[in-house]
This record gives structure tokens, sequence and C-alpha cells, in this order.
């Protein structure tokens, strides 16, 4: 199959090899779960248990709210202790909704509904089935998925591509899903296509995973999934450069795949939705790679939704030498944190405690002009010309240049010779942007909310006008026969 050429992009030391010839191994189940409310894209979702409550594995706990939100289900049976706020697994470290679920040790299912052919389901039933499992993106986006699918289905998309290429260094949980659970993936591709009605079907794996492509072609012999060999590059398995690649099209600035016809969708999340679609099992669990320098032994795990992250570090065998920092994802979109105690959500892809030789510490000096930062972006913005713009406050100019594009890769820092934090640069631009665009939907609000309790007051005293010119007009009509019957008894 013809690639077609990436604009950009960078070749970070991959360290892939410090975890991928691991096979998966199951967490041992925690004494307790703590479940975020809010583990998607979207409103958070409201729970529909309470302390006290005995719940089993599988058995929905939190439902979703509104199209754009996604179900919560119970990893395993036990007792909910506790539900409030507890420290979330964000930069911030500040607590979210959770529920506190104590097990009981018996990692007990709630009955499940099994369908022996999972292809005579009708478009919508696939979905609804996704839908109810609270699947969400894998790859790190954690977008509704039942959602996406009906969007898709709904703007006539063609292609499906699944993304496997895992570009981020450290991260192997694609690549073993793939080597373990080909079979299971390949279905649950089939599954997306049907979900979507898409034409062509394409799994794009980065060539640095030669087992993994061996295991996903022999388990897609005979079908209409075309395994797809891809260069190794960061950022290969962003959703906009994917697309590029494999089919040559490009996502319309401030536009979805859609628009193009396409749909991207990660491998790990084929899995779940053949696990919910044949099985009837919700989202209750992911691998989850554990790496860098500072671990003993890394491995990558399946853990269930809401464990401790410490838990996944201890059962790997835990710190060689103090990390110098710890991140959640993979070293270049991934997010640090400090306390081990935040649990494993959904979009949780990897755990890594990074020594300082691997995190290359330097100080930023100013910007040289080199423009290597232009070379590297794989969206072909102007990352120097918009991060002078973020630094005087002109967030209009820097949105002229494209800073609604930028795909927050990390790309353009991590070639800067003079160290500059631009992606930094960047996200904060895009927080103040979405703070003010938040600030303007309220003031409009409170001023429709204004205006409508304006007409409201107008209408009332106009009502309050007229009843009383009508009690007017009454007691003058009144006054009026009083005088009239008067004068007539005065004649008689």
């Amino acid at each position: 199959m013809k690639l077609f050429s990436l604009r950009g992009g960078v070749h970070p030391e991959g360290r892939k090899e410090l975890s991928a010839e691991r096979s998966i191994r199951c967490l041992p189940l925690p004494k307790n779960i703590f479940v975020p409310f809010q583990q998607h894209i979207g409103a958070a979702a409201t729970p529909v248990v309470n302390v006290g409550d005995k719940v089993l594995k599988g058995q929905l706990i939190a439902v979703a709210q509104g199209m754009v939100s996604s179900a919560i289900h119970a990893p395993t049976s036990g007792l909910v202790v506790a539900m409030g706020d507890y420290v979330a697994p964000h930069p911030s470290g500040l607590p979210v909704p959770t529920i506190t679920l104590e097990s009981d040790g018996e990692d007990k299912w709630i009955e499940m509904q099994s369908v022996s052919d999972p292809f005579t389901l009708e478009p919508e039933d696939i979905a609804a089935r996704v839908a109810a499992a609270g699947i969400v993106g894998m790859g790190g986006a954690t977008f509704p998925a039942a959602l996406k699918l009906n969007l898709s289905r709904d703007s006539g998309v063609q292609t499906l591509i699944m993304n496997g290429g895992e570009c981020e260094p450290y991260l192997s949980c694609d690549d073993r899903i793939m080597r373990e659970r080909a079979v299971q993936i390949v279905e649950g591709i089939r599954l997306i296509a049907t979900a979507v009605e898409a034409q062509e079907i394409l799994v794009g794996i980065e060539d640095n995973k030669p087992e993994a492509i061996a295991a996903m072609r022999e388990a897609a012999k005979g079908s209409v999934v075309n395994i797809v060999v891809m260069p190794s590059m960061y950022p290969m398995g962003s959703e906009k450069q994917i697309i590029q690649v494999l089919t040559g099209k490009e996502i319309p600035a401030g536009g979805r795949p859609a628009d193009i016809g396409v749909l991207v969708h990660n491998v790990a999340t084929a899995f779940a939705v053949q696990q919910a679609v044949r099985y009837g099992r919700p989202l209750l669990s992911r691998i989850v790679t554990v790496s860098g320098g500072a671990i003993k032994t890394p491995c990558n795990l399946e853990a269930l939704i809401g464990t401790p992250v410490q838990e996944l570090i201890d059962f790997a065998d835990g710190y060689s030498q103090p990390p110098e920092r710890m991140v959640l994802g993979g070293p270049m979109m991934g997010q640090q944190f400090t306390n081990t105690h935040v649990p494993v959500v959904k979009g949780s892809s990897g755990v890594l405690a990074l020594l300082s030789a691997e995190i290359g510490k330097a100080e930023a000096s100013p910007c040289i002009r080199c423009s290597t930062c232009v070379r590297a972006c794989p969206v072909g913005l102007l990352p120097l010309e918009m991060a002078a713009h973020i630094r005087v406050s002109d967030l209009s100019g820097a949105v002229d240049l494209g800073l609604k594009d930028c795909i927050a890769c990390g790309s353009c820092s991590y070639v800067c010779p003079a160290h500059i934090p631009l992606v930094h640069y960047f996200n904060y631009a895009k927080g103040d942007l979405a703070a003010q665009e938040r600030a303007k939907l309220k003031q409009e609000a409170t001023k429709k909310l204004a205006a409508a309790r304006s007409e409201r007051i107008a209408a009332i005293e106009l009502a309050r006008a007229e009843m009383a010119a009508k009690r007017k007009a009454a007691r003058a009509a009144k006054e009026f026969a009083a005088k009239q019957a008067a004068e007539k008894a005065e004649r008689v």
C-alpha cells in the first residue's frame, strides 16, 4: 500500500525495549479501589449507588450525563465505603468526586448478556452496547466511543483507521495487546466497521513492532482488515498524522476526521469493543506500561480501573533509585504527577519513573531564530512566532498563526536547542482561551437571563396596568350605572 509523506516529526529514543518483551500480567486484586466520576471528555457521570451499598463486578455505579459522557462500572465486587473528593490523576493534584470501593476479595460478576454472533446486530445496537459498557478512546483522548460511532455513521464515514502506532517512547501496552490478543482486536475492528458502515479498514502499525505486525496479519487473514506498516516517527500515532500518512487526506482547520470521511480508533479500544459487544463486559481494566530508568522491573500490567498507581509500582518491584520525574502516559504528551496514590483511569496508558539523565533538564535561553521547531512541527505551524505572541499576551495573534491547530505533541520543545518549553506556552494559551470562552458564554447566559427577567417584569407590569385599567373601567361603569339609577328614581 502506498504511504504518503508526513511533514515534520522527530525521532526520540524509543526505550521500548525496557518493557516490550514482557508479557501482560494481571495485577492482584487491590483492597481499595478509587473510581473517579470523570474519566472521559465531557460531563462527569452521576452516581447511582450510595455509601453502604454492596456491588458486583461490572455493575453500573454512575450513569452518563448527556451525549458527551460515559458510564462508570464497579471494577470488582465489594462495598461502597465512601463517596467524595479524592486526589485526581492530574498535574494539579486537585481532588475530584470519586467512589471508594472496598473489595470483598470474591471478584464476583453480575449476570451478563452475551451474543453468540455479534455481527447479526444492527449498527445502532452495536453502538448502544458500546455506550452501555462505558467505553472511551483508549489511546488517551478518552472521547466516548459510542458517540464517535454514531456521529461517524451519520456523517457517512467510508474509511476506518485503527491506530496501532504507539509512537510515544517507553510505552508498549498497545504492542503487547496486539501480540497477545490479536484475534479479539480484529473482531473488535470488524464490529466497529459494522457500526459505522465503513467500506475500508486500515490498521496502521509502526515498523518497530514486527511481532505485533505478524500477529495482527495472521488474525486478519481472510478478512477485509488491511494491516499497514508505517515508518517509526513521532507523532505518527496522532490522529491527524496517521490519517495523512495512510490516506493522503488532511483534516481541515477546526474540523474533525468525519469531515473527510474517516474514523480513527485505537487498537485497545477495539479489544474493549469486542469484549462489550460479544460478552457484555463493561470497560473495567486496561493495560498499563510501567517503565522508566527508576523502575526495577519494567512491565505491562492489566490493572483494574481505580487501582492506586503505587500498587503498579510495587508490583514492578519498586524503584531502583529515586525518580527525578513521574509521568502518567508517555514522556512527550503525558502528565507529570507526584502523588502515587492517584488511581488508574480509562485513559492511563503508562506510569513512568524517569531519572534525571532521561529527562535532559536544562535551563531555557533566548530563542536563536534557528527555525528548528518550524521544521519539526508535524502540523506546519510557526511555534517560535506563536510563542512570541503568547509571551506578550497577544492570544489572538497566536490564534491567527494556527494555535488551535496545535496538537500539543511536544516535537517543537524536544528539538529546541534553546530548551524553550514551547508546548507549555501553547497549553497555557489554550487554557486561557478556553477560560475566556467560558467567561464569554457565562456573560452571554447572564445577559439572556437579565433580558428574560426584564421581559418578565415588563410583562407583569403590563398585566398589572391592564388589570388596573379594567378595575377602573369597572368602577366607572358601576358608578355610572348607580348615577343613572338614582336619576331615574328621582324622576319617578
